[in-house]
């Protein structure tokens, strides 16, 4: 049920594919709680994904960029608020990709361009994005600005690989800019650490099945899924959440605070009695 929290707000939201993408839920949560606001990803992905029908649902413009490119980040922001009328309140960044993970490199194997790869699409495209929009100005006091992280960061997950240190620089981008755009221009920075959901890119991963299965297994609450982060990520472009900056948040049934669950441990035994 909408509760009109962003009414009037205007945003960017990146990284919306098709419908399993968690982009994509946020923008049809965004659209229903009254906001407008712009949708980009790269060309490519626009001619092989389903964007132009999200477009149609939220009557949203659609602005091809690639975040890492600092030129199209500019003619993002100055487009957006053309089309809007005016400076942002929130932004998303939903971007993440490797291509050690596609290529099936090990992570103590791995190619160091692909690792380069990783890290300016996963986590250095939203150092350029913040300091692009600081630069240009256009957010609003108040405004925020989300983008989606792993536990991974933290924790060492099998077959995460090179996205791991990817997801911790891009945490550490939002404390520190976080820091600086919040003093300056009262501004907030945060992340939000979901649970792992089988989207495009998340199937990708190896050994997915298994993990989300392991992970529901072990937290209390179950895994979050896209539209549960949806529905909390909307939360964070709202005003009721003024004064969270520079935070990561766990948004994952609770998975993050434990250690070994019974469903998860009966489980484990079952196979080890597999075995004798």
């Amino acid at each position: 049920m909408p509760y009109n929290l962003l009414q009037s707000k205007k945003g960017i939201i990146f990284g919306a594919l098709n419908d399993k993408s968690i982009a994509w839920k946020i923008a049809v949560r965004a659209h229903e709680e009254g906001a407008i606001f712009t949708l980009t990803n790269l060309p490519v992905s626009i001619r092989f994904g389903d964007i132009k029908n999200l477009c149609k649902e939220c009557n949203a413009e659609l602005i091809p960029a690639d975040a890492t490119n600092p030129d199209d980040l500019e003619n993002l922001l100055k487009r957006s608020m053309e089309i809007l009328g005016g400076k942002l309140d929130f932004i998303l960044h939903c971007i993440g990709m490797s291509p050690n993970v596609r290529k099936n490199r090990e992570y103590d194997d791995i190619d160091y361009n692909y690792f380069f790869n990783t890290i300016d699409i996963s986590a250095i495209s939203f150092h350029k994005l913040l300091q692009k929009a600081k630069k240009l100005d256009a957010i609003n006091e108040w405004g925020s600005v989300v983008a989606l992280s792993y536990i991974a960061a933290q924790r060492t997950l099998h077959g995460y690989n090179d996205m791991a240190d990817a997801k911790a620089l891009l945490e550490s981008i939002t404390r520190s800019f976080g820091y600086i755009y919040g003093t300056e221009k009262k501004v907030r920075i945060n992340t939000i650490s979901q649970s792992p959901i089988k989207t495009t890119a998340g199937s990708g991963v190896k050994g997915i099945q298994g993990l989300l299965d392991f992970t529901e297994r072990m937290s209390p609450l179950g895994n979050a899924t896209a539209d549960e982060c949806a529905d909390f990520c909307i939360t964070l472009f709202s005003d009721l959440t003024r004064k969270i900056t520079m935070q990561n948040i766990y948004h994952d049934g609770g998975f993050s605070s434990m250690g070994m669950s019974l469903k998860a441990m009966t489980q484990y035994t079952k196979c080890l009695e597999e075995e004798e």
